[in-house]
């Protein structure tokens, strides 16, 4: 498209229209056939058919047309400025309205926002699970009152046949609460422990997990339904798991009494701390990687220094690799 055709259709006047129309005002008439090829002069009222056989078309002189254009051009600004005002007015009431099923950021990862939310995406997928339930639960010991929710989902799964398997934290070993939690589920159920985890994550037949959105907001979930990033949860979990030291069923009492030996009096627990010590973190940090509150954690350090003789925080992350301590480890 040339240059001087661009203008069609905008509105506005093209330059060769411009120089057609100059010429009309001066010769009073312009052959009908050169307007036509310049449709800027009939859409903007420029020129005016004589009313003979069409051979010529007439200018209209620029005192007339151009208010004409003027009128025209602010009834179309005023028509805008009321659709954008009924636009607005229907619009203003739903922007407090939750959607439902949120946009995912990418192919099969979806964000849920709010307790109710996620407890119906868990219960929908609980609810088409047959074959298998993996569960992450880091934290340590969890409160009595939180350990009946998941029984309903995890029993309905086993019922249809399938397996539930679930990996704490090293400190819920030492939970009544959790034992008679499990002893409760009627079929394939196993749980083991770890000294740490990563994030807490629901894995359903391997085709749909749920894991956290954010460490600082509860009530905000991801619900995961992409086969790469399924399959990478699915194989993280079985390292973790061959890692893992039985808890129900009970473990033999060859294996209890493997895992509360220790070389020189150094608990499985204290050595899981001595690790952590040596990489530099804080007694705060400890206690929250192990899922155990400060004071605990600061009581083993102490009995650590105690027991390797050392005068200072340094000193004993010196002693400890030198002590063979984390040789002991499983």
């Amino acid at each position: 498209m040339t240059r001087e055709h661009m203008a069609h259709g905008t509105g506005e006047l093209c330059e060769a229209g411009h120089e057609l129309y100059v010429r009309a005002l001066r010769e009073g008439r312009l052959r009908a056939e050169e307007a036509d090829r310049h449709p800027c002069l009939r859409d903007l009222g420029l020129v005016r058919a004589d009313g003979g056989d069409g051979t010529w078309v007439h200018p209209v002189a620029p005192s007339v047309a151009l208010p004409r254009l003027l009128h025209s051009l602010a009834s179309r600004v005023a028509e805008q400025r009321e659709r954008a005002a009924r636009l607005g007015a229907a619009f203003e009431p739903l922007t407090g309205v939750r959607v439902r099923h949120q946009e995912r950021a990418s192919p099969g990862i979806c964000l849920l926002e709010g307790m109710s939310r996620i407890d119906e995406a868990i219960d929908r997928a609980a609810a088409d699970a047959s074959g298998e339930l993996l569960v992450i639960q880091p934290g340590g010991k969890r409160p009595t009152a939180l350990l009946p929710q998941g029984l309903g989902r995890a029993q309905q799964i086993l019922d249809r046949g399938g397996r539930m398997r679930t990996l704490y934290q090293d400190t819920t070993r030492y939970s009544l609460a959790a034992v008679a939690h499990y002893a409760q589920l009627d079929g394939d159920v196993e749980v083991r422990t770890l000294d740490e985890l990563p994030q807490r994550m629901f894995l359903f037949d391997r085709t749909v997990a749920f894991i956290p959105a954010s460490r600082t907001r509860p009530d905000a979930a991801l619900e995961l339904r992409n086969p790469a990033v399924i399959a990478h949860l699915a194989a993280t979990f079985t390292l973790l798991w061959q890692l893992a030291t039985p808890m129900w069923p009970q473990a033999s009492q060859s294996a209890q009494a493997s895992r509360q030996s220790s070389r020189k009096g150094v608990t499985p627990r204290q050595q899981a701390i001595a690790a952590l010590l040596t990489e530099g973190l804080t007694d705060s940090e400890i206690a929250a990687r192990l899922g155990m509150n400060v004071r605990t954690a600061r009581v083993h350090i102490a009995k650590l220094s105690a027991l390797l003789q050392s005068s200072s925080r340094a000193q004993l992350g010196y002693l400890i690799g030198r002590s063979g301590i984390l040789d002991q480890r499983r």
